[in-house]
């Protein structure tokens, strides 16, 4: 993938599934949702094994330990082992030991999925900041991490022991809505120390390492519904990228996306793995650009939508239209009207 300003989603001549020999796929919002399959991703998933690729699931939620997470997925009917599964756990658990001692002990704020990714690298997690820790680790520990837990990491970190953080999510879903995510807690910490964490979840390069090195993928593809964490992180190594639209980001936010933000292919679910993409056509002149049976162009002020098809066609040309009028930055033109027609 080039590391140029992007101003068009990509067409590809081959299924998404043969071009990459490996998808490292976000889970909820792409393959789940509370805890259900989303439309489309057993089967799509399954044909993708089938054909060769090898799928590998990338969370941030560092709660879960990789069994539990590749037993629920098997569980909905994804045959998974948890050597498929990486964790923010595990990244900021590799990145911990190349700091601190073999044998070193390490103050955990957070749940089992962080213990079990120390003890996997030779650490020794404890509970107290008086139990003399090289580092401290802060990850999502759950609903019910008791307070007292940051106050624990913030008399250690006042006292200058090296602090991590698997992640800085603000918000996680759960099943009755959107809740603080461990970025929430990594803020209570923040402001009563002053400090500031080192980060390995996604979208930094701990994550994209942890993720290679465990796949050994050399041709990944990254398929994700969050720009912020999914897109940038795959834009950080270098690497292309599949935005579904089964999650959080919606229309308005992807023809709004800064360069950084801005995928490499776009698709409704994850059937688009089993699938070529269409080419967009046009430079931006007066005709322009066109995918499927739309044309899209960028007025004084608006984005302009004409022609019909596949809603799907007519938001690729807009993300051309709307990312080219805004090159380096994030395009401000209104796209309501043109993504309505689109239902989207």
């Amino acid at each position: 993938m080039s590391q140029g300003v992007r101003t068009r989603p990509e067409g590809s001549g081959q299924p998404l599934s043969e071009a990459y020999d490996t998808a490292l796929l976000d889970l909820d919002g792409v393959v789940y949702a509370g805890g259900s399959a989303i439309a489309h991703a057993v089967d799509s998933l399954a044909r993708a094994r089938s054909g060769g690729m090898r799928l590998a699931y990338v969370t941030n939620n560092a709660l879960r330990t990789p069994d539990t997470v590749a037993g629920h997925l098997t569980e909905l009917g994804i045959p998974t082992g948890a050597d498929d599964v990486i964790t923010s756990a595990q990244a900021v658990a590799r990145l911990i030991s190349e700091q601190v001692p073999a044998g070193a002990r390490v103050l955990v704020i957070g749940g089992e999925g962080l213990r079990v990714a120390l003890r996997e690298r030779g650490l020794v997690p404890v509970e107290s900041a008086d139990d003399d820790p090289a580092a401290v680790v802060q990850g999502f520990g759950g609903p019910d991490l008791p307070w007292g837990r940051f106050a624990e990491a913030s008399y250690a970190v006042r006292r200058g022991v090296p602090w991590f953080a698997s992640n800085t999510d603000l918000t996680i879903p759960s099943g009755r809505g959107i809740a603080p995510g461990n970025g929430a807690a990594v803020e209570v910490v923040r402001i009563a120390t002053g400090a500031e964490p080192q980060v390995a979840g996604k979208p930094l390069p701990p994550m994209h390492r942890e993720t290679i090195i465990r796949t050994g993928a050399e041709r990944p593809l990254v398929v994700g519904d969050r720009l912020d964490t999914d897109i940038e992180g795959a834009f950080n190594g270098g690497v292309d990228s599949l935005l579904v639209l089964t999650g959080v980001t919606d229309g308005a936010q992807l023809l709004a996306a800064p360069p950084h933000h801005r995928p490499t292919y776009v698709d409704a679910d994850l059937r688009g793995l089993l699938t070529g993409q269409p080419e967009i056509t046009g430079d931006g002149d007066g005709a322009g650009f066109r995918c499927g049976g739309w044309t899209a162009t960028a007025g004084a002020d608006r984005l302009e939508l004409t022609g019909d098809g596949e809603a799907l066609d007519g938001l690729r040309a807009l993300c051309a239209a709307a990312w080219t009028a805004a090159g380096e930055g994030s395009c401000a033109l209104d796209g309501g009207k043109a993504l309505a027609r689109l239902g989207l």
